[in-house]
This record gives structure tokens, C-alpha cells and sequence, in this order.
């Protein structure tokens, strides 16, 4: 059987990509999953998914054939909240608090090494990371974000960017009224790009005033722009917060005016009843990330009741410095097995919900479900194939368990974004991957010398 085709008869077959006799999981609205089906990509979309017959193949002349047996098919994965070109601090100030971390030692270290050209090698390596591990789209707050850009539509990637508007002088911006600016020009030079898209983002209620949080959002009404910000992620924000202004995060920003349904907020953790009320009546979402959250032992985001309130939820790995990973097939096991000891309950965040999240809930989150996060005729081709011939994808019993607790990003074999092939047999079709890595390490070289440094004057200043 199959779900349905796209005009089979009028496309033209030229560069067309057929998956056949693979196991496909479509994540359509009825969960569709087809043991031994086939999947037609004609240019970048997707015009037949299913049980096709080899009539109904023939009609695809000089089609690529890529073999599907023991292989899944798979829409590929949406990171909703990552800071990409992070990686080269990966495990520089690990098992601290967030607050010292963040203010003693990562802002300190951007301020000395967030350039342009690092920015570049940063985020290839996360794009190489990203890749290997399935995923097709992700959304970003950082700097230099025209690099971060021009980086992924290189290597082939989907992205939303934006810049992180914060109260100091940022590593490309020397306020943020020039931060603002700086966005509106990511704005105006990519818009109308199919795969990348820039949003507005302000770094969190804390480190931004309220006048430069009304400023960013004025803007993003003026683009229909997304809005991402960092809210109510440690208990010190939620009571400072408090302390401050009377409000919640929450509640704060929806006094000022800025949650909508273009509204994303990354973490969500400390939330009360009122919150998720607001919320859920302005059609904000939440990117979470598990990991990261843990790690900083921030606490757990209340997903279940997010869920059950109807807002639309997807899940982020956080910048590699606070996770340490970009792997979401990582992030989807954490959050389910989190829940469950959270709330006592091995129901709560069953594996089909947390793929559904994983892939179109995403989508959602992000505005682009009538694009990609499934895989349906009609929509944009955004496809990872996992090798299954090994021991731990043995035996299958239920596809979204398999994924979720035994299935790892390592299983990736091949990434299809945009109907064009990423990576194939693990190997990149736009990356140089050797090269990626020797130039990390010689970052990481200047870094640790420079943080040696900024202790003994640290040290210096606590003496005297």
C-alpha cells in the first residue's frame, strides 16, 4: 500500500532518489511505518512514500537507487536550542553552577576567542557533529552568525540563526542597539533563502533590560521573525526574578508584551501553574534540553504538563560547553528516561512521544511542519538512513523504543537535507573533516593557555 504520491505523472524524473525495500518510519499523522517500503525524492521533495510496487517505481526513470535492506528511514532530527560554533570549548569549564560558569568562565573566554575565522571552525565542526548524528535542522543564539550561515549552507544544512542581543558589548557587536542592527542586516541578506532562515533572539531576561527585550521583539514583528530567548532556567532566575520585578520569567516577559506564538524560550525549568497558563494562551514554545539541565543540575522542565497543556515542545542539546554533545539520538534516551524517574512514572514520555518531538514536534516549534518533520509527498526532503544491521538494533518489536532506548547517533549511515545527500556511507559530501579537527586542536591550544593566564591574574587580584 501506499500513503499517497505527488503528481507522479507531471514531475519530471530527472535527479530523482529512490529508497527502496527499507524499513520507513514517517512520522505522519497517523504514525505511519512501512517494514519493507520505498521512498521517491524528486529534486528536493518528496513525491511518493510507502509500499510501492515496481510498476509504480518504473514510472522514475533514471533514478539513483539507494538499497534500503537493513536500513531505517527516518525524517531527520531538529536540535531546537544549540549555540553551534561552542565547540571549541567542549569540556573547558565543566562541574560548576550555571551562574559561575557562564560569568566566570565563559563569558570571560568568548570575549578572547569568539572571532570571525573561529566562529567558522567551530561550527563546521558542530555541522560534521550534527551530521553524523541525524540531524538535518537546527536552531541557533549566538555571534558572527553570518559565518555560522554561510558554514551550514555550505555543508548542505537547514538552520535558523540568530544573534544573541545581550546588555554588554557581545564579540561582534559593541552594544545592543548595534546587535539589533547587525540582525535586521542577517535579516534583510537572507531572507528568501530555502534553507536558512534568521530569527531574533535576546539572551535571557537577566542579562538584557526590558527596554532592549521590547526593542528585539518590535523587530521581530516587523520580519514575522522568530523570537528565542533563554528563559526560567536555574531556580536563581526564577527568584531573582522575583526579587527584582515581582514576576516570574514568565510572567515578566508577558508583561512586557513579548510572548506569542512566534515566541521560543529554551529550558522552561522552573515554571508555576500560572506560567504554563500563559503559555499555553499565547502560543509560546519550549525547546528542552535534558542534558545540559542535568549536568548544570538546574533542575527538570516540567515536559509532561507542557505536553498535556497542548504547547508545542521540542528538544535541544544546548551548546557542546554545558552538554557536551550534539547528539539528539542522546538527548531523546535522557528525556525519556529522565521523566519517568522525575515523576515516578515509567508512562510519562512514552518513545513515540519523544521521536514525535524529536522530529515533528520540532517542526512545529519552528513553524516548518508543513515542510519538513515527516515524511510525506509534498514535503521538503529531509532524510536520514540508519544502518541496522548490528547488535543492539536486534530484535525489533516496537520501532520508537528501538529508537529511543537502544538505537545511537552512530547508527547514522546516510543524511539527505533538501533532497541533497549531506552525508553518505558516514562519509561528508562538503566537509574536510581531518582538517576540521587539527585546527579545534590548535584553538585549544591558545584557549588553555590564555585561561592558565586569566587565573594567575585572577589569582593575583584575590592576593592583593
Amino acid at each position: 500500500m501506499t500513503v499517497s504520491s505527488f503528481n507522479n505523472k507531471e514531475v519530471d524524473h530527472k535527479k530523482t532518489i529512490i529508497i527502496k525495500d527499507a524499513m520507513i518510519l514517517t512520522m505522519d499523522r497517523d504514525f505511519s511505518y512501512f517494514e519493507k517500503g520505498s521512498l521517491v525524492i524528486k529534486g528536493n521533495i518528496i513525491v511518493a512514500v510507502g509500499e510501492l510496487s515496481e510498476d509504480e517505481l518504473s514510472v522514475y526513470k533514471d533514478a539513483r537507487i539507494i538499497d534500503g535492506n537493513g536500513k531505517l528511514v527516518m525524517p531527520g532530527l531538529i536540535n531546537t536550542h544549540t549555540h553551534v560554533p561552542m565547540t571549541i570549548f567542549r569540556g573547558y569549564a565543566d562541574d560548576l553552577p550555571l551562574h559561575e560558569w557562564l560569568y566566570e568562565y565563559i563569558f570571560p573566554i568568548e570575549s578572547k576567542f569568539i572571532t570571525a575565522e573561529n566562529v567558522r571552525i567551530g561550527t563546521k565542526l558542530a555541522v560534521a557533529e550534527m551530521l553524523r548524528s541525524g540531524t538535518t535542522t537546527f536552531n541557533d543564539m549566538y555571534y558572527y552568525v553570518d559565518e555560522i550561515a554561510a558554514i551550514a549552507d555550505a555543508a548542505g544544512m537547514r538552520a535558523v540563526l540568530s544573534e544573541g542581543v545581550i546588555d554588554f558589548p557581545a564579540p561582534n557587536s559593541p552594544s545592543p542597539k548595534a546587535g539589533l542592527q547587525l540582525s535586521e542586516d542577517l535579516l534583510k541578506r537572507w531572507a528568501g533563502h530555502p534553507r536558512i532562515s534568521i530569527a531574533i533572539a535576546v539572551h535571557a531576561p537577566y542579562s538584557s533590560s526590558a527596554k532592549n527585550i521590547v526593542a528585539a521583539k518590535a523587530l521581530a514583528k516587523k520580519y514575522n521573525a522568530h523570537f528565542h530567548m533563554h528563559v526560567a532556567e536555574t531556580r536563581k532566575e526564577y527568584d531573582e526574578s522575583l526579587a527584582k520585578t515581582g514576576f516570574t520569567p514568565v510572567a515578566y516577559l508577558d508583561n512586557l508584551g513579548v510572548l506569542d506564538e512566534k515566541m521560543i524560550i529554551a529550558h522552561g525549568v522552573h515554571l508555576s501553574a500560572e506560567d504554563i497558563d500563559i503559555l499555553t494562551q499565547r502560543g509560546v514554545s519550549v525547546a528542552h534540553n535534558p542534558e545540559c539541565n542535568m549536568k548544570l543540575a538546574s533542575g527538570v522542565a516540567p515536559v509532561p504538563e507542557l505536553l498535556k497543556a497542548g504547547i508545542k515542545v521540542g528538544i535541544g542539546t544546548d551548546g557542546v560547553a554545558s552538554n557536551n554533545n550534539l547528539d539528539l539520538f542522546e538527548a531523546m534516551n535522557t528525556a525519556a528516561i529522565l521523566h519517568k524517574l522525575n515523576s515516578n512514572d515509567p508512562t510519562v514520555l512514552d518513545a513515540q512521544t519523544v521521536v514525535e518531538i524529536a522530529t515533528i514536534g520540532g517542526a512545529r516549534l519552528l513553524g516548518m511542519e508543513n515542510e519538513i518533520g515527516s515524511l510525506e509527498p509534498g514535503k521538503k526532503a529531509d532524510v536520514i538512513i540508519l544502518d541496522m544491521l548490528q547488535p543492539h538494533a536486534h530484535p525489533v518489536y516496537n520501532i520508537y523504543s528501538l529508537l529511543v532506548y537502544s538505537l545511537r547517533g552512530s547508527d547514522v549511515e546516510t543524511v539527505i537535507i533538501d533532497g541533497k545527500i549531506a552525508m553518505e556511507n558516514r562519509k561528508f559530501t562538503h566537509l574536510d573533516e581531518d582538517g576540521i579537527y587539527a585546527k579545534v586542536e590548535q584553538i585549544a591550544i591558545q584557549i588553555r593557555e590564555k585561561s592558565i593566564e586569566m587565573a594567575e591574574i585572577i589569582g593575583r587580584k584575590i592576593k592583593d
